[in-house]
């Protein structure tokens, strides 16, 4: 069923990419709702994808996204965030290493540039190379209609050297000891490495309210659910402490922060962040650099800094790791599954990444068109199985009002992780060897279990010597 609701409303008005300066005019913009807004209970169960519009298929576009959308129920997905979807700077649009375009002399080398996502010309309208606005609209309706919430990448940091303030609005950039308008500069003065953009400067007040109605715009006239905020610990805490709540005036909105800061969650913030952490434990473990007695710290030191009510998203990739560090099979090697699995049973939500799905295992472009495949192999059913049981089983819940968690002492704790979880009478056992040699081990568990992943019945006795193989690992329900 529809719910309508009228908004009267000021917004900025644009007419076409080519525009020059916005007018500001009131006018009644009418909302569709085909989905109830994302509630606390959803966020228990979610699994979330992120989607590289770009990347997705061979033609690049919303549309060609869209029409799979239905089938992302089978993985379980509640929520899709959209990589950036504004127009790409073409100015200083980064190449390769250090070059930018102005370096490319080859012009059909240079047409092959497409920039990074995350060098924005103009937060307000909608990257022509992933279609029209009106193909994102049906996309966000396909979603909505199939259950499922979508939250936009916003890039609150820096923007691409063509963006219209760099000449309308000077004053909203951080400047260098020369006067000049800078890209992000580290706290010695020297610079990130991100060239490609400039800086923001949050001091100026005018930068934050038009920041904020930008991103308004976005949640009233498009009906999004949400938004992941890019570098969102390198902007002023306290401009969060605005926005957000502005945010929430207009509908419940979900936001992501890439940050690792327990400060910007909860207290009407940010519901969930990245958990960078235990993903680079988790690299160290699959490598053997690491063991579980770090992953056991990393609990430990999580339950003392976050509050119960934060949310971590768990991840084996997303786009900077599968660009930068490598594919999952190339950082994880044979622990993959393991590894994979869990970050499903852990505490917090799992993340998808496009390609993820359909055992992508190469690194993707990032300044160039490239295409994910598209075969389901080993990945699609397990995903499918492990988001199946995310959504339905409470002792998985990882959301505001997660399922317990209690580690299982093993007597081979380094190389065997071994916990369980309970919530609402249901219970789940997680059990990995997280090593590349075979264990033997022994725990004091009793009591029969279900195999969720093959039906089979286990029954548990307390001290019966167990052994496992390199990276073998179980999941059972009670």
């Amino acid at each position: 069923m529809k719910i309508h609701i009228l908004w009267l409303l000021l917004v900025i008005s644009f007419i076409s990419c080519k525009n020059d300066k916005p007018k500001d005019t009131v006018q009644e913009t009418e909302i569709t709702q085909s989905i109830a807004p994302i509630t606390d209970t959803v966020l228990e169960s979610a699994v979330i994808y992120e989607a590289n519009i770009r990347q997705y298929s061979p033609q690049g576009t919303f549309n060609a996204f869209t029409k799979d959308i239905p089938q992302l129920r089978e993985l379980g997905v509640k929520i899709i965030w959209l990589m950036p979807v504004f127009p790409i700077s073409e100015v200083k649009r980064k190449a390769s290493g250090d070059l930018m375009i102005e370096d490319i002399e080859d012009p059909k080398e240079r047409e092959k540039i497409l920039g990074s996502y995350y060098a924005v010309s103009d937060f307000r309208k909608i990257n022509p190379d992933l279609g029209t606005r009106e193909d994102f609209r049906k996309l966000m309706e396909t979603a909505h209609d199939h259950g499922m919430y979508v939250i936009l990448d916003w890039v609150p940091n820096h923007t691409g050297w063509d963006h219209y303030w760099i000449t309308e609005k000077p004053e909203f950039y951080t400047r260098n000891a020369l006067g000049e308008i800078t890209d992000p500069l580290k706290e010695d003065g020297n610079p990130v490495g991100w060239a490609d953009v400039a800086d923001l400067n949050y001091v100026n007040l005018e930068l934050r309210k038009t920041m904020i109605a930008q991103m308004l715009q976005w949640v009233k006239e498009e009906d999004i659910d949400g938004f992941r905020c890019d570098m969102a610990g390198m902007v002023p805490d306290d401009f969060w402490e605005e926005a957000i709540p502005r945010l929430r005036e207009v509908k419940p909105v979900f936001m992501l922060a890439e940050a690792d800061k327990p400060e910007l969650s909860g207290h009407g913030l940010f519901e969930m962040s990245y958990g960078w952490e235990v993903h680079h434990i988790l690299n160290a473990i699959a490598q053997g650099k690491k063991d579980v007695s770090h992953f056991d710290e990393y609990i430990v030191k999580t339950n003392r800094n976050w509050k119960d009510s934060d949310i971590l998203m768990n991840f084996v990739t997303n786009h900077d790791e599968n660009a930068w560090a490598g594919p999952v099979r190339e950082r994880m090697g044979d622990g993959t599954e393991a590894l994979l699995a869990l970050t499903y049973c852990m505490p917090g939500m799992p993340l998808i990444y496009s390609g993820q799905e359909y055992d992508l295992d190469r690194r993707l472009e990032f300044f160039k068109k490239d295409s994910i495949p598209k075969k389901k192999g080993n990945m699609w059913p397990l995903l499918s199985k492990l988001g199946t049981m995310k959504n339905s089983i409470p002792a998985m819940s990882g959301g505001k009002n997660a399922a317990s968690y209690q580690r299982i002492v093993t007597s081979n704790s380094k190389a065997v992780l071994a916990f369980k979880r309970e919530k609402e009478g249901s219970e789940i056992l997680y059990i990995a060897n997280l090593s590349s040699t075979p264990v033997k081990f022994k725990m004091p568990l009793q009591g029969a279990y279900d195999n969720a992943l093959t039906g089979e019945v286990k029954e548990f006795v307390s001290g019966v010597e167990h052994e496992l193989d390199p990276w073998q690992y179980f999941i059972f329900t009670k």
